[in-house]
């Protein structure tokens, strides 16, 4: 048979000034069963000197000491990191200052005629504050999984718009020449080659030359939108009319942006949002009528695409496999800003970027 564990022994810093009061408290924890090895101090300074160089699992403090109040012990206590549970016993404080006492944080209150309970309130304050602890502990990791997950989510936003401009340039330097020297071998064959059929051909391939051509430079826009260069206005209402062409939905573009320039991280944000915006619409929402609205009001960039479509269904947004939104949301967050997406079924669906320009600097 395994031997039983024995409980561990307590430390408590009993704040006391009454010699006979301290030993009838250290014989009823005695009596109790619960292992404990009390320290009795007297003053303010000694309280703060024991705290600050010893580890105490529980404080026990009368109200009334020479000179001071277990108030003042409870202040001096709130500038210890980590302090132990702290314990009003008592038997000259009404319960309303009691009541008030805990008020203030302080773990638990006993009078003094009532000790057969001391042994579990001092019990339930550790396992309290033990359990406090373990959740703030639990907050402050979250807290830091949550920052480097937007450290990370960020690099990848870098990482993936770095790997986009590579892969337009290549296909603007490789795919594009390529298709040049095609061109310039099909008109070569079109003018020392003039019978019928083989000016056919031709023809023919020069038509799928160009699709070709169309389709490397719509790629290598959505790759790395030089459009930007021109600003963000420019790059919206292109945007908005390839979106129109391509899917003959009305789209409307109404901008008032007051501040001439942007910083490139916020505009690619900007420019990226809608983007995705419209091809969530062009897949899902069914709708007649798109509305883009741009603007700098009140120093926030604020972009909002709407659509008269079916609107999205609550299960739909909160899927696990929803990375378009949540992508969007994660994407206004590493640029400091905000994505609101409103829906109702049948009614329509309304996606707001909100980016404070106060960041700019930081852009």
């Amino acid at each position: 048979m395994q031997p039983e564990a024995h409980p561990a022994t307590l430390r408590i810093l009993h704040l006391e000034d009454s010699e006979l009061d301290h030993d009838i408290v250290r014989q009823t924890l005695r009596r109790a069963g619960l292992p404990c090895e009390l320290v009795r101090v007297e003053s303010l300074d000694d309280f703060v000197r024991v705290l600050k160089g010893s580890r105490f699992d529980a404080v026990l403090a009368d109200y009334r000491l020479p000179g001071f109040t277990a108030l003042d012990a409870w202040k001096s206590l709130q500038a210890i990191p980590q302090h132990p549970p702290f314990i009003l016993l008592s038997g000259a404080i009404g319960e309303t200052a009691a009541v008030d006492a805990i008020k203030l944080g302080m773990s638990d209150y006993l009078l003094k005629d009532d000790l057969g309970k001391l042994a579990h309130v001092i019990q339930r304050a550790i396992e309290v504050q033990q359990a406090k602890r373990e959740r703030e502990r639990a907050v402050e990791e979250l807290a830091a999984s949550e920052q480097r997950l937007a450290r990370f989510a960020e690099h990848l936003q870098t990482s993936i718009e770095q790997e986009r401009a590579a892969i337009a340039r290549e296909i603007h330097d490789d795919i594009g020449g390529s298709l040049a020297a095609i061109q310039f071998d099909l008109s070569w064959i079109g003018r020392h080659h003039p019978d019928a059929d083989t000016q056919g051909h031709v023809q023919a391939a020069t038509g799928m030359l160009q699709h070709a051509v169309g389709a490397s430079q719509r790629i290598m826009m959505n790759l790395r939108p030089a459009i930007l260069d021109q600003g963000l206005e420019a790059a919206v209402d292109w945007l908005a009319g390839e979106f129109e062409r391509r899917t003959g939905t009305r789209t409307t573009v109404r901008t008032t942006l007051r501040q001439p320039t942007l910083s490139k991280n916020i505009q690619l944000t900007a420019y990226r949002t809608a983007q995705e915006a419209l091809t969530n619409i062009s897949k899902h929402a069914r709708c007649s009528e798109v509305r883009i609205e741009l603007s700098d009001a009140e120093s926030v960039l604020t972009l909002e695409i709407t659509d008269n479509g079916q609107g999205i269904q609550p299960p739909e947004r909160n899927k696990t496999t929803a990375f378009g939104l949540k992508g969007l949301q994660e994407r206004a967050r590493t640029a400091g800003g905000w994505l609101d997406v409103s829906s109702r079924e049948g009614e329509g669906t309304s996606i707001t970027l909100s980016i404070p320009l106060t960041i700019e600097a930081k852009g």
